[in-house]
């Protein structure tokens, strides 16, 4: 694990701690929602990690005119052997990149749902299962809303993360430059695999026997349960968003090389585990509120357990 943090930060200036949450949505086996300003480096962040990963990779551009067949796959009649064959989509695949997620319309969006909850995909009634691991990391752009559809509520609760990338700062951005290669000798630059789909598994596996006390257990609901209190949210977060939040602090307890989950790692992971999943009140909103400001407020106002 140290070593892909190493080559990931070797190519992606100052944005450690996305690197590491990144990282930590795979150990957890989730998804990773990716937003950021154009030229901040989503897709390469994406690409990188696949590379140090192994397995199969694949990238898909999401269009206006893209169809759902376009990622799952669909039924095609083959004239040669007179018979339908099933023709499987980008979407079997160990790392997909689902690039600017929200230019295609509702009912390709759509076509991720059953992948990203189920670990399936349904092609003419015929459920065929995704290889494991099964990773999707997608992309956005916040500030290019025309010809965009915003991912609805239920799509965005199927990411572990939402994380924003900002612009780095100077040093960052001055180191960034002096390394900076044509595209041509970029292509020829790749990674080693340090990682296989057979030791992702065994990594997820360690993840799982992270130690995570009851009193631990208690504060993270009780986190969840505040955001359905408040009169400045409209949709607090979910059962499901409690387990993302256990199951992102145990993979970062991990990287950071302990057996067991402290407050810190909860109160790290909760932002980007949670901003994605509460809706606002319009009040709060007119307020000039946001998800992270409640998310903090609420981190606040939560006792932490001793």
């Amino acid at each position: 694990m140290k070593a892909i943090l190493e080559a990931m930060e070797s190519r992606l200036y100052g944005q450690s701690v996305n690197v590491r949450l990144l990282l930590a949505g795979l150990l957890a086996g989730g998804h990773v929602l990716l937003e950021g300003a154009p030229g901040l480096g989503k897709t390469k962040m994406a690409r990188t990690l696949a590379e140090l990963t192994g397995g199969d990779y694949r990238r898909v551009q999401f269009t206006p005119d893209l169809m759902p067949g376009d990622i799952t796959g669909g039924v095609i009649f083959n004239m040669r052997e007179n018979d339908f064959k099933t023709v499987l989509g980008p979407v079997f695949t160990n790392v997909l990149l689902a690039d600017e997620i929200n230019r295609a319309g509702p009912k390709t969006q759509a076509a991720l749902l059953e992948a990203m909850e189920e670990r399936q995909v349904t092609i003419q009634g015929v459920t065929h299962p995704l290889p494991d691991p099964f990773f999707v990391i997608a992309t956005q752009n916040p500030v290019d809303y025309e010809g965009t559809y915003p991912l609805p509520e239920a799509q965005l609760d199927r990411f572990l993360f939402k994380l924003k990338l900002d612009y780095p700062a100077q040093a960052d951005e001055d180191t960034m430059l002096k390394a900076h290669v044509p595209h041509t000798a970029q292509q020829e630059q790749t990674l080693a695999a340090l990682l296989t789909p057979e030791l992702v598994r065994e990594e997820r596996r360690r993840v799982a026997g992270i130690v995570v006390e009851d009193s631990l257990i208690h504060y993270i609901t009780t986190l969840i349960r505040k955001t359905r209190e408040s009169n400045r949210i409209q949709l607090g977060a979910s059962p499901r968003a409690g387990i993302a939040v256990l199951m992102a602090s145990k993979a970062w307890a991990h990287l950071e090389g302990r057996s067991y989950v402290t407050p810190d790692d909860i109160k790290l992971v909760a932002r980007p585990a949670l901003r994605h999943r509460l809706l606002l009140s319009p009040q709060a909103e007119l307020e000039g509120a946001t998800s992270d400001h409640l998310i903090q407020e609420t981190l606040a106002a939560v006792p932490v357990p001793r």
